[in-house]
């Protein structure tokens, strides 16, 4: 009788059939046309500035090309860090002033005579695994809200990077022994919310006449689609003051100056 293998059974895998082919010492033709790229830039710089400048962007473009530690390369990550610095530190331009106007105030802006605008924020809600029922239903309160805003009705869909601040605790009046802790817990959140995006969403309304009622009729507008968001499961924000001026930066408007 034949003795029973001993420890515990072993699954041997087989390899990957769905892994990129290497260009020499490349791990593909990509990152080999990446490093043409750097060596091209590289003959510029050495023969109008420097040769040292030369060999060291066609170095730089080499281990670009050959060496992604976690899949990615020194020259991504440069480049995903400006994109993260440049959200997180976006100007707000011409719209921030210091003292905002009664209109703004209100929570509206005015575009011209007897044109007026709100603007209402809010996130996005998950709805790919919901059951088809529920979908159903979010679609037709979509298109109801639609249909009662008679075409004066607009959408900006945009990405936001999440604060780090949010999710950390407050600081301790005292500096404790727990000090390192706390330190190491804020860079690993700085680090999770750096690759982390939010969908931001702007929803402006506008008036549909020029009568002189205007401002309140578009304040009842605005109470109905904040009820209507509400229905779909979002939490809309009524934009005000300096949010609504930035929301107006976003939107790429030039704001009307308040007759006097």
């Amino acid at each position: 009788m034949a003795e029973a293998p001993v420890g515990a059974p072993v699954v041997v895998l087989p390899e990957r059939i769905d892994r990129r082919l290497r260009l020499g010492p490349f791990p593909s033709a990509r990152d080999a046309l990446k490093f043409l790229c750097y060596a091209a830039v590289a003959a510029i710089l050495g023969a109008t500035v420097d040769l040292y400048v030369g060999v060291v962007v066609a170095a730089s473009g080499f281990l670009a090309a050959v060496w992604r530690p976690d899949g990615r390369s020194w020259d991504e990550r440069l480049a995903a860090w400006l994109r993260w610095r440049m959200r997180t530190h976006e100007a707000v331009g011409v719209m921030t002033v210091t003292e905002p106007s009664p209109l703004l105030r209100q929570g509206f802006l005015s575009l011209g005579p007897s044109d007026y605008v709100a603007v209402v924020r809010t996130g996005g809600v998950p709805i790919a695994y919901l059951p088809p029922a529920e979908l159903e239903r979010r679609f037709e309160l979509f298109r109801d809200l639609l249909r009662r805003s008679e075409g004066r009705l607009g959408f900006l869909a945009t990405l936001a990077s999440i604060r780090a601040t949010s999710f950390l605790p407050p600081p301790p009046a005292v500096d404790g022994p727990d000090r390192p802790a706390r330190d190491g817990y804020a860079q690993l959140v700085g680090l999770l919310c750096r690759r982390r995006f939010g969908r931001r969403v702007y929803v402006v309304v506008a008036n549909a006449d020029a009568d002189p009622d205007a401002l309140a009729t578009l304040e009842g507008q605005v109470a109905s689609m904040m009820e209507a968001l509400s229905a779909l499961g979002l939490s809309p924000v009524r934009l005000k003051d300096r949010g609504l001026a930035e929301a107006a930066h976003r939107l790429g408007w030039t704001v009307v100056p308040e007759e006097g």
